[in-house]
């Protein structure tokens, strides 16, 4: 029997390709919303980001979630998203 593969995906603050499960998935919903996405499960575009307040950091000064969504990002979101980094990691 083979060993199951572990998804790997890359952290937009510190470009470290990582296993699926130590990351956390940042969310835009089709309606536009952002949010943190605990189950990684939620429906809509997702990227990922270690949990950890210095990886959000630096992907808020490379502006890595704008190019990854395409958009504008306003920082209210990622107050909003340092919060439940915070949550997540208790």
């Amino acid at each position: 029997m083979k060993p199951r593969k572990i998804p790997m995906r890359l952290c937009l603050g510190c470009q470290e390709s990582k296993p699926k499960k130590a990351l956390v998935r940042i969310v835009r919903s089709p309606e536009g919303e952002f949010s943190v996405d605990v189950t990684g499960k939620k429906p809509g575009r997702g990227a990922y980001i270690c949990p950890s307040p210095e990886c959000l950091e630096k992907a808020r000064k490379g502006r890595a979630l704008e190019r990854s969504f395409k958009q504008q990002i306003e920082p209210s979101v990622y107050e909003a998203l340092e919060q439940a980094l915070k949550e997540a990691k208790a």
